[in-house]
């Protein structure tokens, strides 16, 4: 089974790559990656940068480029107060985009993005505690004032690239396992790590080490 595995945010990145230190990193038209091995599997892991333009783009050239099996993206979000706690971990089921504005008509710009993930090719119950929900994606930090919209269309979390990598992987057919941990919460006023980035960078490290100590389990539950 062909395997890649998609970072996003420069934190994440810097957190995993110390994991690997016999790696060498080489370089991909979107930025660095390289190639490890996990319980005897080949994986390949590229960082494709912040939001949903770097995302969609380097999730389209790895899958015309080396047509995986699987895609993982493994990251971290930002949880609703009173909805999540932090450091739980998100399968993402569903995503939707929230910065879309249209003025000039009514064209449901916003639904034609959001996706469903088909899940059915992973064991249920999961290998570790994850609960399947929906995320909702912009490029921005989250604005505490959306999170009562957000809420109100199920969402549990926001992040800047999931809705991007889900619906590209819808296009193309391909199977995506979208694995993300709550790094800091927000409410309807503020967000603890928002003039404080230290504490998402700390956090990002911290979520980074466990989900790639969970990535094992993760493949093996994949049903071939």
């Amino acid at each position: 089974m062909k395997i890649v595995v998609i970072i996003s945010a420069i934190a994440e990145w810097v957190g995993i790559k110390p994991l690997f230190p016999d790696s060498k990193i080489e370089f991909f038209p979107y930025g660095e990656c390289f190639t490890a091995t996990i319980s005897d599997r080949e994986i390949q892991f590229f960082y494709s940068g912040w939001g949903k333009i770097a995302s969609a783009g380097t999730l389209q050239y790895l899958i015309d480029r080396y047509a995986p099996d699987l895609i993982v993206n493994l990251g971290t979000c930002g949880g609703f107060e009173g909805v999540v706690n932090q450091g739980d971990v998100i399968l993402v089921e569903q995503t939707i985009v929230y910065d879309i504005v249209e003025l000039m008509g009514d064209l449901d710009i916003a639904n034609y993005y959001a996706s469903s993930l088909d899940l059915s090719w992973l064991s249920d119950p999961p290998p570790h505690p994850a609960r399947r929900a929906l995320i909702a994606s912009a490029d921005s930090d989250l604005p505490p004032g959306k999170i009562p919209l957000l809420k109100s269309k199920g969402a549990v979390a926001a992040d800047w690239e999931s809705a991007a990598l889900a619906w590209v992987a819808r296009k193309n057919g391909a199977r995506l396992l979208i694995l993300r941990a709550v790094s800091d919460i927000v409410n309807d006023k503020k967000g603890e790590a928002y003039d404080n980035i230290e504490i998402f960078n700390e956090r990002a490290k911290e979520i980074m080490q466990k989900l790639i100590a969970q990535l094992p389990d993760w493949l093996s539950a994949v049903k071939l």
